[in-house]
């Protein structure tokens, strides 16, 4: 009997490895079909950790499933989750299982946040309509954080404060906005171009030892009794 999967989930942050990666890829990687272990070969070879996604007090389960979705069709590992009245939530039948390859980093606040990325060498942007530069440009940086504000609002003057520029999609159009879901879509295709495979080994094997974590079955257990 198939199993009924809830609408809406809440995510969990990124949790530590249990053990060391190159561990977990030696004990799990037999235990996958050749045909699978070549699908995550292909998709770890071509993901970045220099494009990070932000993503603060969003209200609709959808956008942020969206965004996530988004996020690992364009190769980006990491999603950045800043919770403001809003718990961070995902629509179950939006992301189609997405957000199980993806990193998700959760902070405190928008300070937090901006912080924590600012030390890890980024540089942050928000969209706006008066914005200095298209998504063109976005892909010329070397490690770049895209702020994706709350629908209503927009991102929080404290993230405002904070971030190294902003951005605009150019419109031709009536319409002076576009849906965060798809403003998300066309800023990381665009500004992911040049980065795909940009990680070094060790990280390469991180994300292989999750995504070997969220394939096999009962796989901490096997990781606990084979290490």
């Amino acid at each position: 009997m198939k199993r009924d999967l809830p609408e809406v989930i809440e995510l969990a942050g990124l949790a530590p490895l249990p053990k060391p990666a190159a561990e977990i890829v030696r004990v799990l990687s037999p235990l996958v079909t050749p045909q699978r272990w070549a699908r995550i070969e292909a998709v770890v070879s071509r993901r970045t950790r220099s494009l990070v996604p932000v993503l603060e007090d969003l209200a609709d389960p959808h956008n942020g499933a969206a965004v996530m979705r988004s996020a690992d069709a364009f190769g980006c590992q990491e999603v950045h989750v800043i919770e403001g009245r809003h718990r961070f939530a995902v629509s179950h039948r939006v992301t189609r299982g997405t957000h199980r390859w993806l990193d998700l980093v959760r902070h405190e606040g928008p300070v937090a946040c901006m912080d924590h990325l600012h030390a890890r060498g980024y540089e942050v942007f928000v969209a706006a309509m008066d914005g200095d530069i298209g998504p063109e440009e976005l892909a010329k940086k070397p490690k770049v954080a895209i702020v994706f504000g709350n629908e209503h609002k927009g991102a929080s003057p404290e993230v405002r404060a904070r971030v190294d520029g902003v951005y605009r999609i150019p419109m031709e159009g009536f319409v002076e906005s576009l849906n965060v879901s798809v403003a998300s879509a066309i800023t990381l295709y665009v500004a992911s171009r040049g980065r795909h495979g940009d990680l070094d080994e060790a990280a390469r094997d991180e994300i292989r030892a999750r995504f070997l974590l969220a394939t096999v079955r009962d796989a901490e257990r096997v990781v606990k009794e084979r290490i």
